[in-house]
């Protein structure tokens, strides 16, 4: 009896088959309902009511109008910035000269005015594009204007001449010359470089044609002394 209580007894230490113990760890293995649920859910995000959806809409409608706004003003400005291109261009290709001046007007004194007062020294200079093409002398405030603000025809000019140099506040010298219209309007231009100036004078009194006739009106003065 104590042999086989003993083998029963060591036969029932060897048994595999697990003990309630063992299986008591099973059940933790699975989850439950409510740790599934909080698995799957994002506390983070948080679902808005109608009417907030409606402003997200409108918002998003906002955004993409002004989208469509900036695109709109982005194609205006490369159309005027084409058109300045070829205003430009056009210039450079006809013009028969062309090239920043600084600029100022004075009015001459007409018979019976009174006498108008001194501003020789008055620093009222203004740089202009000026451009002599055709029959006209064109004045635009920058070389990429569309249109200039003044111009001048060559048939109302009378004199063209040169001006004493000068020295501004700057200390550059200055060189000048001056067109006279019939109306009596003097533009004043001068420029640092001389030889703009005379490259404009000769141009201006060529296409005036006031070469001749002040050529004509030395010899004439010549040969009366």
């Amino acid at each position: 009896m104590d042999a086989a209580e003993g083998l029963s007894t060591s036969k029932s230490n060897m048994d595999p088959s697990p003990s309630p113990r063992r299986r008591s760890w099973t059940p933790k293995r699975v989850k439950g309902p409510a740790s599934l649920l909080q698995l799957l859910s994002i506390p983070r995000i948080r679902w808005s009511s109608s009417n907030e959806d409606d402003d997200k809409i409108e918002l998003t409608r906002a955004e993409v109008e002004s989208l469509r706004s900036e695109i709109a003003d982005a194609d205006d400005r490369e159309s005027q910035l084409k058109a300045r291109l070829e205003n430009i261009d056009e210039v450079l290709r006809y013009a028969r000269l062309s090239g920043y001046l600084h600029i100022r007007s004075r009015w001459t004194q007409l018979p019976g005015e009174p006498p108008i007062i001194d501003d020789a020294d008055v620093d009222d200079w203004l740089p202009r594009f000026v451009v002599l093409q055709g029959q006209c002398l064109y004045y635009y405030l920058k070389s990429t204007d569309l249109s200039p603000q003044e111009s001048t025809l060559l048939r109302d000019v009378v004199e063209v001449g040169q001006l004493p140099n000068f020295v501004p506040e700057d200390g550059k010298t200055r060189y000048a010359f001056f067109i006279l219209t019939r109306q009596g309007l003097r533009f004043e231009c001068s420029s640092s470089c001389e030889i703009q100036v005379d490259s404009w004078v000769r141009a201006v009194r060529s296409d005036c044609k006031l070469a001749e006739a002040g050529a004509e009106a030395k010899s004439k003065t010549s040969g009366g002394w």
